[in-house]
């Protein structure tokens, strides 16, 4: 699959693509869409922190996909603990590419000191439960009702994975 680092100008698909689950659903909790350069300043604050920012291209040469990683905590002890996040253009899903670019952002990040990938999950969703531990994830807590968003309460499944 063609997967490959972030490069200057995907922040426009980018935004697009998490526009819709801004806008349409509870898997984030931001309310508010992101203009490219919002994005743009996201994704390298990522990239120049040395985390990877991954996008999948399809055949069109348009991106279909992003997955990457970030600080869990910003105090020390937690560098080698990132978050990890991936979504896909709406109607993608369910054809083995969330798969593809996670186990390629997974094989980037055992290359680097990172030792914990922490994923955090709006519940329900069955699909990306079901990715986590397919991918070797263990779920590890449940946060209850903490966020608030389209007139419900939100809970949070946090999942871990150890590499190295």
């Amino acid at each position: 699959m063609p997967i490959r680092p972030y490069r200057d100008g995907d922040e426009v698909a980018v935004a697009d693509i998490y526009r819709h689950y801004i806008l349409h659903t509870t898997v984030t909790f931001e309310e508010a869409p992101l203009t490219p350069q919002d994005m743009r300043e996201r994704i390298l604050g990522c990239v120049n922190a040395g985390h990877p920012w991954l996008v999948y291209e399809g055949d069109d040469s348009a991106v279909h996909g992003y997955a990457y990683a970030g600080p869990h905590h910003h105090r020390a002890a937690y560098r080698h603990t990132l978050e990890s996040s991936i979504y896909l253009r709406h109607g993608q899903q369910g054809m083995g590419l969330g798969r593809a670019l996670y186990n390629a952002l997974l094989d980037q990040l055992g290359q680097t000191t990172c030792h914990v990938v922490l994923g955090k999950i709006a519940l329900p969703n069955p699909a990306s439960v079901a990715l986590h531990h397919a991918l070797g994830f263990k779920q590890v807590g449940h946060l209850h009702e903490v966020g608030f968003k389209f007139g419900q309460w939100i809970d949070i499944g946090i999942f871990e994975k150890r590499l190295g």
